[in-house]
């Protein structure tokens, strides 16, 4: 695959069968339904990212706005999104293997911050096993909090909630 020429875009419902295949692939420990990126991305299109390369897609961002604290459960819907909004919500990036090391996702995640900052003062993100540090990369830091940190381990031992303000 050649991600060396590869760009961040708008997903489009026609990108939700290679999103699946990544996150298939990628977060095969976490498997979420089909449904679950369709909804995101009806939901709240201008926070849904794919990483096209000239293979096609190599890796993909999903996030919306939300309630601060309240992460919504993996492979669930949303329903709607609320208005306002206490959070800005990173609720998944993926990226094939073949794509990592080359700043794809910190470009992203500038992007993101940009868009979330007219939506809330905040962006969240649950973290999990070997990703924190990542993300304390990126600006986050952990929001602790005993209840939340609790539930969070049906995830893995290591997941936590993170916070980035904006």
């Amino acid at each position: 695959m050649n991600v060396k020429t590869a760009d961040w875009r708008g997903m489009t419902p026609a990108d939700l069968s290679a999103v699946n295949a990544i996150a298939a692939v990628v977060h095969a420990a976490y498997p979420e339904d089909a449904a679950v990126f369709a909804e995101r991305l009806a939901l709240h299109p201008g926070g849904c990212f794919v990483l096209d390369s000239a293979d096609g897609p190599c890796g993909y961002l999903i996030s919306h706005p939300w309630h601060l604290r309240q992460p919504p459960a993996l492979n669930a819907l949303l329903g709607s999104i609320p208005e306002p909004a206490s959070t800005y919500y990173l609720h998944d990036i993926a990226l094939l293997p073949e794509a990592r090391g080359g700043g794809a996702a910190s470009a992203v995640i500038a992007e993101l911050v940009r868009h979330a900052a007219g939506i809330a003062d905040n962006i969240t993100l649950v973290a999990l096993s070997g990703t924190v540090q990542f993300w304390q990369r990126q600006g986050f830091a952990r929001l602790a909090d005993p209840a939340l940190d609790a539930k969070l381990k049906s995830y893995d031992a290591e997941a936590c909630y993170m916070q980035r303000r904006l």
